[in-house]
């Protein structure tokens, strides 16, 4: 006899959990907390399913997936833009919890994405550092733009604000340094990443936090998972243009301004700008093309273990 493979899906609130099972249609309400997480975790050993989808939501999700990973349930925590755009594509233009939880079961039988292991409590450490990094630089800079329009009452509030903020964003600086240098791993990998002229502490410190998966795919996966990988736009005989779309965000702006830097002091991803350029591409599709090589060269260093080398890299390109 063949058993029923069972997907589930769970919208993740402030104060309650909404379950949808896919494909047996029930569904049920936990309250998000200790009490309803050890109900839920109970009931779903129970019914042990063939996947538990979660939405990110900007680490609400965490706890619970924790306990689930322990478990031993098979969870994925998916993009919700993903998700989205597959209810779109179900016809389901409405939103709310009991919605979102029956969509994400439907999404985890349709496209069955990949269980991944939570990251450990020190890389979650690193990310919410990187992240705070960029909260400080971001308000910072807005801290500056509202002191050129300020009245000379506000300006002195405004200068003392800043300077708390440098301060602080010093600080995270430090913790960062010192958190990758506890890890004899990230520690072997920013060796490898610092050889790199224009990869610098904080591109180093993204790509350790967001993307731990380079140096563990292929160059296209890795350059796809990052959003710098061109997509087909064809149809019939109709050739459209190749666009880059979708990917990690935080990744990719921090290895935009990496790749900036490069395009003027990297040699060898400076005079591939410089060919691009040459040959008529607009500059900011030489920069794109920049952002993937540099990543490319970046994965391959890690795969492999090898330091820069630019002679090798200008004879292969």
């Amino acid at each position: 006899m063949e058993t029923t493979s069972y997907y589930v899906g769970i919208d993740v609130a402030q104060a309650h959990l909404d379950v949808a099972v896919c494909p047996s249609g029930e569904e049920w309400r936990v309250a998000h907390d200790p009490d309803g997480i050890t109900f839920l975790v109970e009931r779903l050993n129970a019914l042990a399913p063939a996947l538990v989808v979660l939405e990110a939501t900007g680490g609400l999700e965490m706890p619970l997936a924790g306990e689930l990973l322990g478990a031993a349930l098979p969870v994925a925590v998916v993009n919700p833009r993903q998700v989205r755009d597959f209810a779109r594509a179900l016809g389901k233009l409405a939103k709310t919890d009991t919605l979102d939880a029956q969509v994400l079961a439907r999404f985890g039988e349709g496209a069955k994405p990949q269980p991944r292991p939570l990251p450990d409590a020190q890389t979650q450490e690193l990310k919410a550092l990187v992240v705070r990094r960029r909260q400080l630089v971001e308000m910072t800079t807005a801290e500056k733009n509202r002191l050129r329009r300020a009245t000379p009452r506000l300006r002195s509030q405004l200068q003392e604000h800043i300077e708390w903020l440098k301060r602080q964003l010093e600080g995270v600086d430090k913790d960062l340094g010192e958190l990758i240098r506890s890890s004899p791993v990230w520690r072997a990998k920013e060796k490898l990443l610092d050889s790199v002229p224009g990869v610098g502490p904080v591109l180093r410190a993204t790509l350790l936090a967001q993307l731990p998966e380079l140096g563990a795919l292929s160059r296209r996966q890795v350059c796809a998972l990052v959003g710098v990988a061109p997509f087909n736009r064809d149809s019939g005989t109709l050739r459209g243009r190749r666009t880059v779309w979708g990917g990690r965000s935080q990744v990719r702006a921090a290895l935009y301004m990496g790749t900036l830097v490069a395009s003027r002091f990297n040699p060898v991803i400076k005079a591939f700008y410089q060919r691009l350029c040459a040959a008529g591409k607009a500059k900011k599709v030489a920069l794109t093309a920049c952002m993937r090589k540099l990543l490319t060269v970046l994965n391959s260093m890690l795969k492999h273990g090898n330091t820069w080398n630019p002679d090798l890299l200008q004879q292969n390109s």
